[in-house]
């Protein structure tokens, strides 16, 4: 298994135990940078440190390097355990705790002499923990519930959940007197494959006192059928937790603050500091009220004008994560002023010489059809003609049924047999219903060498395939590369279905080097699913950047089941987002006829990619 998550928790938690030692911030921040930069990378730690790589990674230096080296060779790395062993482990722990940081875990060490979990249970049911500034009652109180839920609850939440919750709290507010907007920020609008909690944003009307909707809003939560509790009720601020352990915040703005606001609490905080600090380096001061220059509020009521008046493009959510957006939004704004611009940053060479003026991340307007679905022939919920009939309703110009091929015995998959009347079935059903093309493929299983479960007479016999693996799914890393080069090496594979096989929160999958994969779907002319299923989001975004990077065209699939698996596309869109991916990148943005082409060169074995 790779290391780098590892490596990742490594690096934060010498961070942490930096700040708390009150050691200099910049090395605490260049800790938790080389901790992020190893955690959005693609490819194996391993691999980059056995090619001597470490030191070309934006935020990795040369000590850090080192440390990496020294993990790698021995499992540890001195310095930080010598950093660690003068503070109580204990203290650490604490900051598991939501609403416990640093800077509250540093008092209580220091102040109040409380070094665990345990000795803070024991001063909070005292209430001995008096004399510290900013440990009033309600934050002790704060402090003891988010105790009480950690013991019981995990700490992150799936799309599935987090998502509809939010539209449905979205509805809920947006009909109460005296609101003039709102909308949800955070992590779920950055589109991350889970969130910590969720923040709505709100903008009451000109009219309208914030302490008057803000009661208003408190009444009409607490009746939700998924709200545990109030936790906090304030003049512009409301704050619940639902049955399933999900804090949920809400905000109260001005209209003048609107947009603003809507930036700050979108995040990340990467992102947020780096925008900080654009504004000082210019004079400025942002925060969640505005943009200001001395008093006067330069910009504030939309989003996008925070982002031009700091010379920068307003790029979309999903890519707000410091991970070379700023640098993009700004010479997306010099090339829109006309600059020629050259740049410097290699994690902008692949958009080439020439920067556009803007910038148009794929959307749900450009889906032109869903190409890996299943019906009850296999596993699924629904007849041939309902899937179809829903595809059409949804204003699809084209789809493929791709149910499971003879080795998911399990699922209903199909025989040889089996498999050519089920074609025959959805041809018919298609010319019946008419108005939309349908394609009769497959999701045939990558065995565990890479072969496939039909041989090539069959799989010729197919309009689609979707090759996927769905068993072996802890093959070590080498065994696990080999096998999805082999199958998106072949030419009558259209798409890698959900490559790594991973759940999120159930099953880590396979830990292939993406980097060589999609280096062999660049040769071979092939394609990689984006799954848009909230539990599987496989490509992930990291992935998913090497392919739109390398040229490699996604296939944003639902793996519908029944049909409100369609609805869950918004997620994949959001994975393709956050990987910088733009329409021309997304194989099923395509007219069919130009996917046709593709296919046909594919298959002709010749093709120079």
């Amino acid at each position: 298994m790779s290391k780098n998550n590892d490596l990742a928790r490594l690096f934060n938690r010498a961070a942490d135990v930096l700040a708390l030692l009150d050691e200099n911030q910049f090395r605490v921040l260049a800790l938790r940078k080389v901790a992020r930069a190893v955690e959005d990378m693609a490819e194996p730690i391993e691999k980059v440190a056995a090619e001597n790589r470490l030191e070309s990674i934006p935020g990795i230096g040369k000590s850090s390097a080192e440390k990496i080296q020294e993990y790698l060779r021995t499992g540890h790395i001195a310095e930080f355990e010598l950093s660690a062993a003068q503070v109580p482990s204990g203290v650490l722990d604490m900051l598991n705790i939501s609403s416990v940081g640093v800077k509250t875990a540093y008092l209580l060490w220091k102040e109040a002499g409380i070094t665990d979990i345990p000795g803070l249970k024991k001063a909070l049911e005292a209430g001995t923990i008096t004399g510290i500034k900013g440990f009033g009652e309600k934050k002790q109180a704060n402090i003891k519930q988010n105790l009480a839920f950690m013991e019981t609850a995990g700490s992150r939440i799936g799309l599935g959940y987090a998502a509809p919750l939010a539209h449905e709290l979205l509805r809920l507010v947006q009909a109460l007197p005296g609101v003039a907007q709102a909308t949800y920020c955070g992590s779920l609008r950055r589109g991350k494959e889970t969130v910590g909690d969720l923040d709505i944003l709100i903008s009451c009307a000109p009219d309208a006192a914030p302490e008057a909707v803000a009661l208003h809003l408190a009444e009409a939560v607490k009746k939700h059928p998924e709200v545990e509790n109030l936790i906090a009720e304030g003049a512009t601020k409301v704050s619940l937790r639902t049955r399933l352990g999900l804090q949920v915040d809400f905000r109260i703005v001005p209209p003048a603050s609107w947009g603003a606001a809507l930036q700050y609490f979108t995040g990340s905080k990467e992102h947020n500091v780096r925008l900080r600090q654009r504004a000082s380096d210019r004079g400025m001061k942002l925060n969640e009220w505005g943009l200001f220059r001395g008093e006067t509020r330069i910009a504030g009521q939309r989003e996008e004008d925070i982002y031009h008046a700091l010379e920068l493009a307003c790029l979309c959510p999903e890519m707000r994560e410091d991970r070379g957006e700023i640098e993009l939004a700004e010479a997306l704004f010099q090339a829109a002023a006309g600059k020629v611009v050259h740049p410097a940053d290699p994690r902008l060479e692949f958009i080439g010489k020439t920067i556009p003026g803007t910038w148009l991340s794929v959307d749900r307007a450009d889906i032109r059809g869903d190409m890996h679905m299943h019906t009850t022939a296999s596993d699924g919920h629904e007849s041939i003609e309902a899937m179809i009939a829903a595809a059409k309703k949804r204003g699809y110009q084209y789809i493929a049924i791709t149910d499971h091929s003879k080795s998911q015995v399990q699922a209903g998959g199909l025989s040889v047999d089996r498999l050519m009347k089920h074609i025959e079935a959805i041809r018919a059903t298609a010319a019946k219903i008419g108005g939309i093309e349908v394609l009769a493929g497959s999701e045939v299983d990558i065995l565990a060498d890479g072969s496939l479960d039909y041989p090539d007479d069959v799989l010729a016999k197919l309009d689609w395939v979707v090759a996927s693996p769905h068993s072996a799914l802890t093959q070590e890393g080498e065994a696990a590369t080999a096998r999805l080069i082999r199958a998106v090496s072949h030419p009558l594979v259209d798409v890698v279905g959900h490559p790594t096989g991973r759940l999120i929160g159930g099953r880590r999958g396979m830990e292939p080097d993406m980097q060589r994969v999609v280096m062999a779907a660049v040769r071979s002319g092939g394609a990689l699913e984006i799954n848009s299923h909230d539990m599987r989001l496989d490509l992930r975004d990291v992935h998913a950047r090497l392919a739109v990077e390398a040229g490699v065209p996604l296939c944003i699939n639902t793996d519908a089941h029944q049909i409100s698996d369609f609805d869950k596309l918004p997620f994949g869109i959001a994975t393709a987002r956050r990987a910088w991916a733009r329409p021309e990148n997304i194989l099923n943005t395509w007219p069919l006829e130009k996917i046709r082409a593709w296919q046909k060169k594919r298959r002709s074995g010749d093709a120079d990619w």
